[in-house]
């Protein structure tokens, strides 16, 4: 496959509050070399808004686009930080991901950033949904359960938000099935599938063969293909990829379902067409 044109939204680069594969500067020459057009860093605990606009000046010759995830570092759901970000060019709002309460719980803990209430969307949210519908942004919804999902695809759509990412779904904490997939695919929502998953203990699997599986069961049109790369465990991002990509092309998907995959969804995602 030709990667001119190729977007990846989701890579975890240094600096960060754990090791990385590549730092900001690193992933947009490794881009370079591998021609894609755009590339999107993310933090779990800082915005990457500032940080992608500089490594972009740095590194003519691909667009490198930040965003925020609602964390308890950023003041978790958090209107102020929002607005903050969409002034500074950012691109992606992430609800709580190492920080949600599905994800908190699946590690024994009792905290967590409360997103839902009694089947509501919690007040701060409902702002940030008008927020991110006034800016066109992209809502993602992070490490979210399927149950909290559903309740914030509802109302992020009453509020006018046109982009919503449901963020690996195939993941441990999220672990929607085919079927809750099928059922939001009808909503206008899109799935990220990417690279891998933690298994706990320093140690992840492929998710490869389950996202085809996802890929032909729910659609390509509402996939998007992204790595979720930048773990020390996993290849560094520019292997992760190709990877991805070439398995596959070797498994029948088409070049046509590969370019709305990886080139025309996420461009028109990032407001790049």
């Amino acid at each position: 496959m030709n990667f001119s044109g190729v977007i990846d939204m989701h890579i975890h680069t240094g600096p960060d509050i754990r090791q990385r594969r590549l730092d900001d500067i690193e992933l947009a020459q490794a881009a370079i070399r591998l021609g894609v057009r755009a590339v999107v860093i993310k933090s779990h605990v800082m915005p990457t808004t500032g940080r992608a606009a500089i490594a972009e000046k740095v590194c003519p010759g691909v667009r490198v686009f930040g965003g925020i995830v609602l964390n308890p570092h950023v003041g978790g759901i958090n209107p102020a930080a929002v607005e903050a970000a969409i002034k500074m060019g950012g691109k992606i709002v992430w609800l709580p991901t190492s920080f949600s309460v599905a994800q908190r719980r699946a590690e024994g803990k009792n905290d967590g950033v409360v997103t839902v209430i009694d089947n509501k969307v919690v007040p701060a949210l409902v702002d940030i949904c008008k927020l991110i519908a006034q800016h066109n942004l992209v809502l993602a919804t992070g490490h979210l359960s399927p149950e909290e999902i559903f309740v914030v695809v509802t109302e992020a759509q009453r509020q006018g938000v046109q982009k919503i990412v449901i963020t690996h779904p195939e993941i441990g904490t999220v672990s929607m099935s085919i079927a809750d997939q099928r059922a939001l695919a009808k909503s206008g929502v899109y799935f990220e599938r990417v690279y891998a998953q933690p298994l706990g203990g320093g140690k992840y699997k492929s998710n490869l063969i389950t996202n085809l599986e996802a890929i032909e069961k729910v659609g390509y049109q509402s996939t998007i293909i992204a790595t979720d790369s930048g773990q020390v465990e996993n290849p560094p991002w520019n292997e992760s990829i190709v990877e991805y990509i070439t398995f596959l092309e070797k498994q029948g998907i088409s070049q046509a379902e590969l370019a709305v995959m990886t080139k025309t969804t996420p461009a028109k995602l990032l407001d790049l067409d």
